[in-house]
């Protein structure tokens, strides 16, 4: 089996690469831009994959508000011409998308069939995203996951670790509430679905599901892990205050609450993404190794 993943340099791309082995085909700048029309189209006619993952996207939240532009760009016209693309050589087609196209008002973890109501630029841009694939190609599964952490590039994990081991504390906002997901078992999830596919099973086609860690937490308690785990392994850890935040502005808004239900995915394909605790501990330990 054959699986290309756009976006070759991304955690969950490493990720994919990593468990998928051989059959993980990453592709990426220079020789595919998204930036560029045409170029998703070149690289999947090229490659004839058996199944195509997006896993490009423009992620720098704050950013997305002042080049919102590029970030629609990216998250949503791209998408739709991969998906596009992807419909031409008759493949389905895993597009990700995330938990900031709802707006946090929630108290209870989000299902599926929830109003979407993005309240900032990149949750905008990854909503036209999901809208883009579903127009161009039916044979698509829409993952919508939070909150990724890995051994890989930058992400919360690694910044909390790096700064535990160069300060004594660190604050960080405990009122937002999320799922810390590893991109590592995120391409499980992800694996299982094309494995699924391989036997002429198409479960799933046409659907959005979350796929998030398992386990609600905020980020004050995910900075707290890192910590406890880097005095567990030895090395230097810092003291994490709580902070709420309103007391650490950002460019663009953030939900409050994003925990998503995972019960429709658990359904259908039978897995379920471990508890977050355990994940983020293989990851520090692979960081500081």
């Amino acid at each position: 089996m054959k699986i290309l993943v756009i976006g070759r340099d991304g955690q969950l791309a490493q990720s994919l690469a990593e468990r998928g082995g051989s059959d993980v085909v990453r592709s990426g700048r220079p020789e595919m831009d998204l930036t560029v029309p045409g170029a998703a189209r070149s690289a999947i006619l090229a490659a004839r994959p058996d199944v195509v993952v997006n896993a490009a996207a423009f992620t720098a939240v704050d950013l997305a508000e002042t080049e919102e532009a590029a970030a629609h760009r990216i998250n949503a016209v791209a998408a739709g011409e991969i998906a596009a693309a992807a419909r031409e050589v008759s493949i389905p087609m895993i597009h990700i998308s995330t938990d900031y196209v709802f707006d946090g008002t929630a108290t209870t973890p989000v299902a599926e069939t929830a109003a979407t109501n993005p309240i900032n630029a990149y949750g905008r841009s990854k909503l036209a995203g999901e809208v883009a694939v579903r127009a161009a190609n039916p044979d698509h599964i829409i993952l919508r996951t939070s909150w990724v952490i890995s051994p890989f590039g930058k992400n919360f994990v690694r910044t909390m670790a790096d700064l535990g081991q160069q300060r004594d504390s660190l604050a960080v906002v405990a009122d937002q509430l999320g799922n810390p997901t590893s991109a590592l078992d995120l391409a499980d999830a992800i694996l299982v679905i094309a494995r699924r596919w391989e036997t002429g099973d198409h479960t799933g086609l046409g659907y959005t599901y979350h796929v998030v860690g398992s386990g609600i937490a905020t980020w004050f308690d995910v900075a707290v892990a890192v910590q406890d785990e880097l005095t567990a392994l030895g090395a230097k850890s810092a003291t994490v205050n709580p902070i709420a935040t309103a007391e650490w502005p950002a460019p663009a808004a953030r939900p409050a609450y994003s925990a998503l239900d995972t019960e429709a995915f658990t359904r259908d394909f039978g897995h379920t993404l471990p508890d977050w605790r355990v994940s983020l501990g293989d990851i520090v330990a692979r960081l500081l190794a």
